[in-house]
């Protein structure tokens, strides 16, 4: 009999965080194959912050084919693995509390968000401030998918 440790996590509605960083699709193609058994719903959030000195009802985002491209890739690789994901565009004075309000709203039961691997000056890793709040203030379980590490080059 199959243990619970060894089963894949099953979720039935997950907000995955876009971010248009080259490990974007590595995360959607990695929570689209979790998802297709169970024919969860994905929903790829993108979030735009906009600075404190800027109307929050300005529309940057929607004039971007930057961003637009951020959301057509992932609707791509989704659907490249099998699976739907309905892609949405946000503005927010704040990354974290817009993806975890997205997914209260939603009754998502996971929020997935990918981690760039960077360093501070003096070569600490750093980590940022969305992940974090994210981790304390989201009501569902949460996936940090963070890249490779990359090789040095001589």
């Amino acid at each position: 009999m199959p243990s619970e440790l060894s089963a894949p996590p099953v979720f039935r509605r997950a907000v995955v965080a876009l971010s248009g960083h080259p490990n974007g699709q590595r995360l959607i193609r990695l929570v689209a194959e979790l998802a297709k058994p169970y024919k969860a719903e994905l929903i790829g959030v993108h979030v735009v912050e906009i600075d404190w000195s800027m109307p929050l009802d300005m529309d940057l985002a929607g004039r971007s084919d930057e961003i637009q491209q951020v959301l057509d890739v992932a609707e791509g690789t989704a659907e490249a693995a099998g699976v739907q994901l309905e892609s949405v565009l946000l503005q927010a004075r704040d990354v974290g509390a817009a993806l975890v309000d997205e997914a209260v709203e939603r009754e998502a039961d996971l929020l997935v968000v990918g981690l760039a691997y960077r360093t501070k000056f003096g070569g600490d890793f750093a980590i940022g401030k969305t992940i974090p709040y994210i981790l304390k203030n989201a009501p569902c379980a949460v996936w940090v998918v963070r890249e490779p590490i990359p090789e040095e080059t001589s």
